[in-house]
């Protein structure tokens, strides 16, 4: 016998709510659960065929004061495989991908838009790829998953890579004009601003740097540096809430911002002067 709720205001009877686990196909959410997966999974995939255009196509990733942050920091290399030369790309890129791609919030949305493992919570897998999976729960503790954890090594290369890419910003203020350089401020001043703060609250929310800041500490309240911590770890923690936010808005900056470059590099658009 089903146990119900009481009878509502409309007179209708309505079934107790029941676990997630204990949904069947049958029983999905009927609301828009497929439109965060399907998001991801286009702006991962245009991002990545972007990525992987410009990483090989070796051109176009300076103008004047501005540098793509896809080629910073600038590799004078003359390595060569056959008769093609290898972009500083390919070599740059890794470091801030292996951050983005081991990081808590996009494994969650790559197992989701990706793998659907699950697609969502409270929808049953495809039943295809359900009776393929080994289904065996090992965490991330075996080949290739284990390799998500290299993640708070990336974080440091990240903020390598963010102190770089802040010097970038601060030479996309001044400019060359009659061979002189001056202090100015263009479009694309205003788009790697907006670019590494982006990026800067993206990797400062992490919650690698939550843990470096705040973990590790049995007592908050028994000395001074402790203390200290323990209000910067709440700092973090209160950034750390939209970390998700600052993954999809930097992702989409950076691409903007190569894509700016790259748009003034080629002579497709020109770098409007503001001051």
């Amino acid at each position: 016998m089903a146990i119900q709720t009481p009878v509502g205001a409309t007179g209708e009877n309505h079934p107790a709510p029941q676990s997630a686990s204990a949904v069947t196909p049958g029983q999905q959410r009927r609301d828009a659960w497929w439109a965060a997966p399907l998001g991801f999974f286009v702006l991962f995939s245009a991002f990545g065929m972007w990525a992987t255009f410009r990483a090989f196509e070796n051109a176009y990733y300076e103008a004047g004061p501005y540098l793509s942050p896809f080629y910073s920091p600038t590799l004078k290399i003359g390595w060569h495989l056959g008769r093609f030369a290898i972009s500083p790309a390919l070599l740059i890129l890794p470091f801030p991908l292996s951050f983005r791609l081991s990081c808590y919030y996009y494994r969650k949305s790559i197992y989701r838009a990706f793998l659907a493992d699950p697609v969502a919570c409270a929808v049953a897998e495809p039943k295809l790829l359900a009776k393929m999976r080994y289904h065996k729960y090992l965490g991330e503790r075996a080949f290739p998953f284990v390799m998500q954890n290299f993640h708070r090594y990336a974080f440091y290369a990240a903020v390598v890579f963010i102190f770089l890419l802040w010097v970038d910003t601060i030479k996309a203020f001044f400019f060359t004009d009659a061979g002189r350089m001056h202090l100015g401020l263009g479009v694309g001043t205003l788009v790697f601003l907006a670019n590494i703060l982006l990026l800067t609250s993206y990797t400062f929310s992490c919650h690698s740097f939550r843990h470096l800041i705040g973990g590790g500490m049995d007592c908050y309240s028994c000395s001074l540096a402790n203390r200290t911590r323990y209000g910067l770890w709440q700092k973090v923690s209160f950034i750390n809430e939209k970390h998700g936010l600052w993954a999809m808005l930097s992702l989409c900056s950076v691409a903007l911002t190569d894509v700016y470059v790259w748009l003034v590099a080629s002579g497709r658009l020109t770098d409007f002067r503001l001051l």
